[in-house]
């Protein structure tokens, strides 16, 4: 069955990165003025989204674009400073090597598929040179580092090359890192930094939402050491990390700068560009189906319906009850882990209404967690393109119950006949442990920085603004539709060079107001987007 999404009409835009310009670009620093701030040596802390990681990969263009490095360029315009150090990839192919193997792959572009639409495809015109065992001489400026959440920037050893293969030390820390026991806090205080910008937390709870919930919501447990890189952070354990790390760069000499709050990771294109109702019946590969397919579950509706209720908005109907229309879009349908498993309950029903008792166990054991999908969910970006392919991994387990390969086939229909996996969809419950900590987190930033004395963007409301009206600039209006809107890159989480330029600016815009500051903003409409090709 052919994929659902398509991503049309991308390639009208005008994408390329290009060199950027000011939006009032004057030469004179007299022009301008840094006010109460002083930029002189000024030093980033976050992660990915600080190092100016874009398309799934850190590459030299998206470093040189990233918001820390147009920031100093600023800064360089209203006072003296030092030269902004980057701990600058081999190249823009993106991608890792840890003693010659490949640990990440290249960033991604734009290529056409066997259909003939485009979509996002790896660069394949360089591969990956970046070594992570061929460290960097530092300090470093921009201490941004891709993957790390807030309990990471003070964790010993988060940069040591001998723990990267076992998955306990960050390769990009290990490549810059001043000494394998030091912490990303350490390096960037010991620089004796006047100015600094501090985005983390997105991560605490990104992977959580980017593997489907497929984490663990940490709330309650103390311990860092226990949590898996998909899981939500404590958000005590976020404070006192976070606190940790303003106190002690305001104590290294940096007694001005700006935090940044974390955006609603699920208003990014990532879970927002996946339709909930993909399913179309004038598809010629699924429209067909539909009659087969409703009489099937047909079989199993009333028994959906007795064990599981009815809806309290329309009487009679089952919530739960799964059919697909035809003459309009349906959902796909769903495993949902937080309804009660009535997979034995289910079985014994069936078996009860004559249904074959091998047939009703199969049934029994797939549907027993399963509705069809609803507005309330999001499905993440990498559904596409296995909503209506047939799971191969599926079909082997059910032959091995008995099934003929054929039936098999007919049971094993990502999003149709077998319900879509954890990892492919958010569900409120999840999507609610996410906001949950996200508010919490954003708490702890907003009382710091008031503490302090230190400015705050919101970046939440920013990003939010991109997701429903749109942010008109001078060249358009930038929006978070996936690779035509302009603010976010091809992997859907990340921004692009006009993204981070406005980031940028909102920060810039931040620092005028709280330290009687002057200084200049850039066009963001002279920073480019995606790249539409190997070239």
């Amino acid at each position: 069955m052919k994929n659902y999404i398509k991503y049309i009409g991308i390639l009208a835009l005008g994408m390329v990165a290009c060199e950027p310009e000011f939006e009032n670009p004057v030469d004179e620093n007299d022009a301008y003025s840094n006010g109460e701030a002083d930029f002189s040596n000024y030093v980033a802390l976050g992660n990915s989204l600080t190092a100016g990681y874009a398309d799934n990969a850190l590459y030299i263009t998206g470093q040189q674009n990233s918001y820390p490095n147009i920031l100093a360029q600023q800064f360089s315009k209203v006072q003296e400073t030092q030269e902004f150090d980057q701990p600058l990839m081999a190249d823009n192919a993106g991608g890792l090597l840890l003693n010659g193997t490949p640990i990440a792959g290249t960033r991604l572009v734009l290529g056409i598929d066997a259909e003939g639409n485009p979509s996002p495809r790896n660069y394949t015109g360089q591969a990956p040179s970046t070594e992570v065992t061929e460290l960097l001489s530092g300090p470093f400026s921009n201490m941004g580092v891709p993957g790390a959440k807030v309990y990471h920037l003070v964790a010993p050893g988060y940069g040591n090359v001998a723990g990267v293969a076992a998955g306990a030390a960050n390769p990009y820390f290990a490549r810059f890192a001043s000494e394998p026991g030091t912490t990303v806090l350490a390096d960037a205080a010991a620089q004796n930094p006047t100015f600094f910008t501090l985005w983390i937390g997105n991560n605490d709870v990104l992977g959580f939402a980017t593997s489907g919930g497929a984490g663990v919501d940490q709330t309650g447990n103390f311990d860092p050491s226990q949590y898996g890189s998909n899981d939500i952070t404590d958000p005590q354990v976020f404070a006192q990390a976070y606190s940790t790390i303003v106190t002690s760069m305001i104590e290294a000499g940096a007694e001005e700068g700006v935090l940044l709050n974390i955006p609603d990771v699920t208003n990014v294109p990532y879970f927002t560009t996946v339709p909930f109702a993909p399913l179309s019946p004038a598809n010629p590969s699924f429209g067909p189906m539909i009659p087969t397919l409703n009489a099937t579950f047909a079989q199993l509706n009333p028994a959906l319906t007795a064990l599981r209720g009815v809806s309290e908005e329309t009487p009679g109907e089952s919530v739960y009850s799964i059919e697909f229309s035809a003459s309009a879009a349906s959902p796909v349908i769903v495993h949902d882990e937080s309804l009660p498993d009535i997979s034995a309950q289910l079985t014994e029903v069936l078996i009860q209404s004559g249904m074959d008792p091998g047939q009703a166990t199969i049934y029994g054991m797939q549907y027993g967690q399963v509705r069809q999908a609803t507005a309330e969910d999001l499905l993440v970006l990498t559904s596409s393109g296995v909503i209506g392919q047939v799971n191969t991994t599926r079909v082997q387990e059910l032959m091995a119950m008995g099934l003929t390969q054929e039936q098999a086939g007919q049971l094993a229909v990502n999003g149709v006949t077998y319900p879509m996996q954890d990892r492919y969809v958010l569900v409120p419950s999840e999507i609610a442990s996410i906001n949950g900590a996200r508010t919490a987190y954003n708490q702890v930033i907003a009382q710091v920085a008031n503490a302090n004395g230190l400015g705050l963007v919101d970046a939440a409301a920013l990003l939010q603004e991109t997701a429903t009206t749109g942010i008109p600039f001078d060249g358009g209006v930038l929006t978070s539709t996936f690779a035509t809107g302009g603010a976010f890159s091809l992997d859907g989480v990340h921004l692009t060079p006009r993204g981070y330029a406005l980031v940028a600016n909102k920060i810039i815009d931040e620092i005028n107001e709280t330290y009687n500051a002057t200084v200049p903003k850039v066009n963001i409409g002279n920073y480019g987007t995606i790249t539409p090709s190997n070239d």
